[in-house]
Order: C-alpha cells, then sequence, then structure tokens
C-alpha cells in the first residue's frame, strides 16, 4: 500500500513531499482588480504552512471576461505579478509546490460582473452568452498559455488547466453545448481540440521543469462519462500533463449514467493506462481513513478542500493521527477566523448548508 506520505515524483518539476494538494477552492478574497489581496495571501501561505505537498490557488482567470465570481484572483495582465510573485515566493519557503489554476467561466461569467454578454463556446439562451468567434477561440487558446507563462515568471512551479465544472474548456467538451460546425466543434476530438492546443503551448512556451495539470470532471454540465474516460486516457497517454486532477464531486459514489453503474466513478479512471502521468482524486475526503482508502484504490495523490478550510494543517494532523476525522459542522465564525479565512470568505462559507453556525438573534 502507498503511504500518504511517501513522495510523489512526477516526468517535469519538482515532487510532492507527500500526497496531499489543495484543492483550488474558490474563496471571494482578492481584490476587484483581480491582484492578490493580503487574506488571500495569509489563507493559502497557512496551507503551505499546515504541510500540503503542493498548494493551489483558487481558479484564476485568465481573460477579464472569464470572471466566474467577485474576489477572483486573476492572472490576465502583468498588473497581477507582484502579487502572484509575493505569494509563489511563501509557498515555497514552506517546502509546499506552488501552482496556478488557469480558469475562464466562459458562459458561467455573471453578466453583472464582466460587464457584457458572457461568452461560450455556442450561443447559449439561458445564460444570454455569446458564440465566439474563431478568432476569440484561438484568443482565448492564447491566453491560457499567456497566463501559464505569467505564473511562471511570477515563480510558480506550475499550473493546472480547469476543463471542470461546466466552465468555459468544459463547455467546449460538451456535446450539447458546444454545437460549433468549425475544427473545435462535432466531433469528441474537435471539442477537444482547445485543451491539446492549451497543453502543447504550455509545454512549449514554459521551461521544461515547468509542472502542468488538468483538472476534468466527468458527470454534469453536458458531459458524458465515456468521452472524459477517453479523454483522460489520450491525455496519460500523449504524456504531456504531470497529473490529472479527477473532480468526483464524492470519491464513492457511483456515476449517474445508467450504463456505467455497478461499481464507483473513481474506478473508471485508476484502470487508465497513467504512464508517467499522476492521477489524483478529489470529492468529500474528510477522514484520514477516507484519504488512505483513494490511494489504496489506486489513486496517486488527493485533493482535500473542506478538509483543508477547517484545518491548515490537516496534512500534519493525519501524520500524528492515522484516525484522524476534522472538527464536526457547524463550525464557528471564530474558527474559521483563526484558520486564516478572511472575512469574505468566512461569509461566503456561510452560504453552504450547515457550515458555519447561525449566530442567535439578540434579544431586543
Amino acid at each position: 500500500m502507498t503511504d500518504l506520505f511517501s513522495p510523489l515524483t512526477f516526468a517535469h518539476g519538482p515532487a510532492m513531499k507527500n500526497r496531499f494538494m489543495l484543492a483550488p477552492l474558490t474563496n471571494l478574497q482578492s481584490h476587484p482588480d483581480g491582484t492578490l489581496s493580503d487574506d488571500e495571501f495569509a489563507w493559502l501561505t497557512y496551507r503551505a504552512e499546515g504541510g500540503f505537498g503542493l498548494t493551489m490557488t483558487c481558479a484564476a482567470h485568465v481573460q477579464a471576461a472569464g470572471q466566474g465570481f467577485p474576489g477572483q484572483l486573476g492572472v490576465f495582465g502583468d498588473q497581477h505579478l507582484p502579487g502572484l510573485s509575493r505569494l509563489a515566493a511563501a509557498i515555497k519557503a514552506h517546502g509546499s509546490i506552488a501552482s496556478v489554476q488557469l480558469h475562464h467561466a466562459g458562459m458561467r461569467s455573471p453578466k453583472e460582473l464582466i460587464g457584457q454578454a458572457p461568452l461560450c463556446p455556442s450561443e447559449d439562451a439561458e445564460t444570454g452568452a455569446r458564440a465566439l468567434t474563431l478568432p476569440e477561440v484561438e484568443q482565448l487558446r492564447d491566453d491560457f498559455i499567456a497566463a501559464a507563462v505569467r505564473a511562471e515568471t511570477a515563480g510558480f512551479d506550475g499550473v493546472e488547466i480547469h476543463g471542470a465544472h461546466g466552465y468555459v474548456l468544459c463547455q467546449f467538451l460538451s456535446p450539447t453545448i458546444n454545437r460549433r460546425e468549425d475544427r473545435y466543434g462535432g466531433s469528441p476530438e474537435n471539442r477537444a481540440r482547445i485543451v491539446r492546443e492549451i497543453i502543447d503551448g504550455i509545454r512549449s512556451a514554459c521551461r521544461p521543469d515547468f509542472h502542468l495539470g488538468i483538472r476534468l470532471s466527468p458527470e454534469r454540465f453536458g458531459v458524458e462519462l465515456a468521452e472524459i474516460r477517453d479523454l483522460a486516457q489520450g491525455l496519460m497517454a500523449e504524456g504531456k500533463i504531470d497529473y490529472l486532477d479527477m473532480s468526483l464531486w464524492d470519491v464513492a459514489k457511483e456515476p449517474v449514467e445508467a450504463a456505467f453503474q455497478g461499481r464507483t466513478l473513481m474506478s473508471y479512471f485508476t484502470e487508465l493506462d497513467r504512464g508517467n502521468v499522476r492521477l489524483g482524486v478529489a470529492g468529500k475526503i474528510m477522514s484520514a481513513a477516507t484519504a488512505r482508502a483513494c490511494l489504496e484504490n489506486g489513486a496517486d495523490y488527493v485533493l482535500i478542500g473542506r478538509g483543508a478550510i477547517l484545518h491548515h494543517d490537516y496534512p500534519q494532523r493525519v501524520a500524528a493521527d492515522p484516525d484522524f476525522v476534522p472538527i464536526a459542522l457547524p463550525v464557528t465564525r471564530e474558527h474559521l477566523r483563526n484558520e486564516r479565512l478572511g472575512p469574505a470568505f468566512v461569509e461566503y462559507m456561510n452560504t453552504w448548508k450547515g457550515f458555519v453556525v447561525q449566530e442567535e438573534a439578540v434579544q431586543g
């Protein structure tokens, strides 16, 4: 059995000192222009200090028009470099690999936030999104690549491409959302073309030891499990990425699609021939026992989200106690503040049902 605390090497770049990766978590804490805030700096560096082998930023948008939520970290302009450089240096000073997640929300960009109609591979009536022109698709690809170069310039060890959760690259992968008739639409190969072009572009533009991962999700948002599985297998076989991050919602769940039920969703990815590519899984990994079970069932590493919100030192706690279980929900705002969540992040967690104690109203 692979130990959660054995190092994990990659085809390119530094090794993780353990099998814990901080999941990229929306936190609403950056400045309106996408520059890094002290609150976001504190939140992320405290996780690096707490023992995560790789500390990943929240989804950072690669175009101003790709912003998905207020207070989102930006990586679309050189104005972001000072903050990004400060963050990368501090994460690495704690012995953690520093990575930026590259993101564009596509049709999930709120119109009132970006000040224009959101962008999508094809027109979408429900969100009011307009279809990207062919030159705009090429610009989108180039802006993902430019953002990776910017992250490299800032001193990060690598980047992860966000191809999951119904954001723009996931929209390209969807046979229902993407109805394009050019080379970026139609067949599964065409719909995945932009993803492969971004991977190729980052590999050629960044140094040879730059980490490159991709996040995929195999359900919801119009994607089909068989297609995502085949894409995952193709990307692993091509060997240009260092790791695949599968966001499964729940690592123990069965697929939604009836034809694939009877076994876990995770098993469709752990059985793939991964070559030199490392496979990680995310989805309700709270206890030390669940994290160990993921490795026993074939994953190379785990991504910790809610557990890391609750405990900045989640890896260190698991190291000290093999039966570690995070604090029970709901938790107080004070607990979250002590874990270095800023006011905006605490209030965001308050919108998660059952996460934060609801303070009783003062009796007048």
